[in-house]
């Protein structure tokens, strides 16, 4: 198959340019732009308590207006605020209220706290408020717009906080992230191709197609988002662009080291281009059909943000797939050996000293690279152990120095932590029948004394009194592992434990969206990471045609993984002291090392085969494997983690986390796994890595044995 398309490709050039063009040109014109959110509760599926609760306030209370923002004032001197500052804030809370701001309602100064030194403007929802679209975004912009002339005059800072603002931060971020990361990226990839082929063509080639692939790519996410009604977080289109660049060039260069191999054995350009997709053809569909399978995997994961970033990105590997066997050789096929203009370097065979060297030793000594290899991951792994999570996503999204962050650390100098983002209790009825006032009283002295519960609020009654709704202000911060461990061990069970009898409690607010969504993950990594597994050993199975080798390529992922989470808990928690790391990077983790892993392994092991092929023994062709493609799981390798560690400069925890991590495993996977760990394995198992299939057998070992 790939040998047949290898001779249309470098016969028809001119042919599938054009379609690349018409079909980029159509998608771009006709698809839907792609759209994100930040509701954490648009993530869960309904049986969960915190969207059980969403559900009855939507019923009971569909006029209950919720805080979109809160307006946090002190002094610029830091002393407490006296009644002259009071009275400054009420008077600019009634006057951003006067504009009437879209989407936003009343503005109303509530009393300075305990200690005097914060007072807060509370600024209501507006009764059509879309929370989670850009309309409202755009509010928060006005709102931070017109507050600031109101203090420029008085003795007052002033900041906004809440969901909106910090909402509206997060996406700033993302997009100045997507600018800095996008830089990051294209400056790398043209610098690190530079200086590995010494051709400007080269390292504008990747450039310019992953431009064209991102583009239909993109434009098909789009289309799937709105025929499936899939939500993506804000952060998809920053990871888009790193995966396509970083894994697009991986492609390309399992192509091109193909090419200029065929042409220095004396092949004309045009057959070297169908020899290439002949040869690495095979090695890039098994590799993006591994990293398709483990995208595609979280379409069983039961958090939405996952079954959309799954699809997503396997979409984009998969256009990304097709035209590294078609755009990029009917490219090359134009241009022949002019693509390597100006050096001439690829007319020479390099003796390849180091590489050969590392291949040599490890031809002769595979145990001792094996266990060197195995201990190091083996050691870093232990460290995944003390992984712990974090699930405020808009924490994570935005830079501590942004605005909603700033105006938080402020509040806390007087209110309670979970003062601006209350937790909503509610007690309803099972028959629909009204409440005993004084039964929902009682409720509500029991809910008080919850631990970790600072301020519990009267009861708002629905209409029809068979529903009330409790607020209750948490006296730690609602994202904090202490909040989450007091909603699920303490605050919830107490308020189901006090529900009177007749009645049901649910208890909302984003600490309980968090407990649920540490839930939906176990569930997930209990499911997701054993099919994802399973189906990428079956494609090693088929491609290899062993049932042997697929165990230990996969446990040596597996320790590739371990290895990566454990380096990201060593460092952020460990020696940075942070309290936890974002609840999706295990999962961001499994899916990079695990299926590009197994991209750097099926290139080293495929290679490694064909050595054997030729008559060599395993030790000798584990040898000449590191020898001859080594050189390009080096190069893939460093070209997609420093792609990924463009992530850091995104300037938020979540990107700096998971840059660091993805980069560290695809180091990992490239320059121990691959390298040294897969082929030491093989060279120490032998023959019986390729059984059933013996793969290693030369043409005529193959016709003895079948007789």
């Amino acid at each position: 198959m790939f040998a047949s398309l290898g001779q249309y490709v470098a016969r028809n050039p001119w042919k599938i340019i054009l379609a690349w063009i018409v079909v980029a040109v159509v998608v771009v014109m006709t698809a839907p732009k792609l759209s994100s959110t930040t509701d954490e509760a648009e993530f869960l599926p309904g049986h969960y308590e915190s969207i059980k609760a969403i559900d009855v306030q939507t019923s009971a209370f569909p006029d209950r207006t919720d805080i979109g923002a809160i307006i946090v004032f002190d002094r610029k001197d830091g002393e407490p605020l006296t009644a002259a500052d009071s009275a400054d804030i009420e008077k600019i809370a009634a006057t951003l209220s006067s504009k009437n701001i879209p989407q936003f309602g009343a503005i109303v100064a509530a009393p300075p706290s305990e200690n005097k030194l914060v007072q807060t403007a509370i600024v209501s929802l507006g009764k059509d408020a879309d929370p989670f679209g850009t309309a409202i975004l755009d509010s928060a912009k006005e709102l931070r717009t017109d507050l600031k002339p109101l203090v420029a005059d008085t003795d007052l800072k002033a900041g906004t906080t809440g969901s909106v603002p910090q909402s509206l931060d997060q996406q700033e971020s993302s997009e100045s992230a997507l600018v800095i990361v996008g830089i990051a990226t294209i400056g790398l990839i043209l610098i690190l191709l530079l200086l590995i082929f010494r051709s400007p063509i080269i390292a504008f080639l990747p450039i310019a197609v992953v431009a064209v692939v991102s583009q239909i790519a993109t434009g098909l996410i789009g289309f799937a988002n709105d025929a499936f009604n899939l939500k993506a977080d804000s952060s998809i289109q920053v990871i888009l662009l790193v995966v396509l660049y970083g894994i697009g060039t991986d492609y390309i260069l399992f192509f091109l080291f193909r090419y200029r191999e065929f042409l220095r054995k004396g092949h004309e350009s045009k057959e070297a281009v169908a020899l290439a997709v002949e040869r690495a053809g095979e090695a890039i569909t098994s590799a993006g059909g591994a990293v398709i399978v483990a995208f595609m995997a979280l379409i069983l994961s039961t958090l939405s943000i996952f079954r959309s970033i799954g699809p997503a990105l396997a979409i984009a590997v998969a256009v990304t797939v097709l035209a590294s066997l078609t755009l990029v050789p009917a490219i090359i096929s134009l241009l022949g050996t002019k693509v390597f203009w100006p050096s001439k370097a690829w007319k020479v065979e390099p003796k390849g000293a180091r590489f050969g060297a590392v291949g040599d030793s490890l031809g002769r000594h595979p145990l001792r690279y094996a266990i060197a290899s195995g201990l190091v991951l083996a050691a870093l792994a232990v460290f995944a152990l003390g992984f712990k999570p974090t699930f405020d996503l808009g924490d994570t999204g935005s830079s501590s120095t942004a605005e909603s962050s700033v105006a938080l650390k402020t509040l806390e100098k007087g209110l309670p932590p979970g003062a601006t983002d209350p937790s909503a209790v509610f007690l309803k009825s099972k028959d629909g029948s009204p409440l005993d006032e004084a039964a929902v009283a009682t409720y509500g002295t029991e809910l008080a004394k919850a631990k970790g519960i600072a301020q519990v609020a009267p009861p708002t009654f629905s209409e029809d009194k068979s529903t009330a709704v409790f607020t209750t202000v948490l006296d730690t911060d609602p994202a904090t592992d202490a909040a989450m461990a007091n909603m699920k061990d303490i605050i919830r069970p107490a308020a189901h434990a006090a529900a009177p009898d007749g009645t049901e409690a649910l208890v909302g607010g984003t600490t309980s969206v968090f407990v649920d969504l540490q839930r939906a993950m176990n569930r997930d990594y209990s499911v997701v990471f054993p099919v994802a597994a399973v189906i990428i050993m079956v494609i090693l199975a088929l491609l290899l045609r062993s049932l042997v080798a697929p165990w230990y390529l996969m446990a040596s992922v597996g320790l590739g993984f371990g290895a990566t989470l454990g380096a990201a808990v060593l460092l952020f928690q460990n020696i940075q002291g942070q309290d936890g790391l974002i609840f999706m990077l295990p999962i961001y983790i499994y899916l990079f090392v695990v299926a590009l892993g197994t991209d750097y392994n099926i290139l080293m092991i495929a290679r490694l085969r064909e050595e054997s092929r030729q008559g060599k023994g395993s030790r000798e062709a584990a040898a000449q494997a590191v020898r001859h493609a080594g050189p390009t799981v080096a190069a893939a390798g460093v070209i997609l983690a420093g792609t990924f560690a463009s992530l850091m400069l995104g300037g938020n925890s979540l990107l700096v986390s998971m840059g660091f991590a993805i980069s560290f495993g695809i180091f990992v996977s490239a320059f121990v796994m691959a390298m040294f760990f897969t082929p030491a394995l093989t060279a120490l198992i032998g023959h019986a890595a390729w059984w059933p299939g013996h793969g290693d057998e030369t043409a005529e070992e193959k016709a003895a044995r079948t007789g």
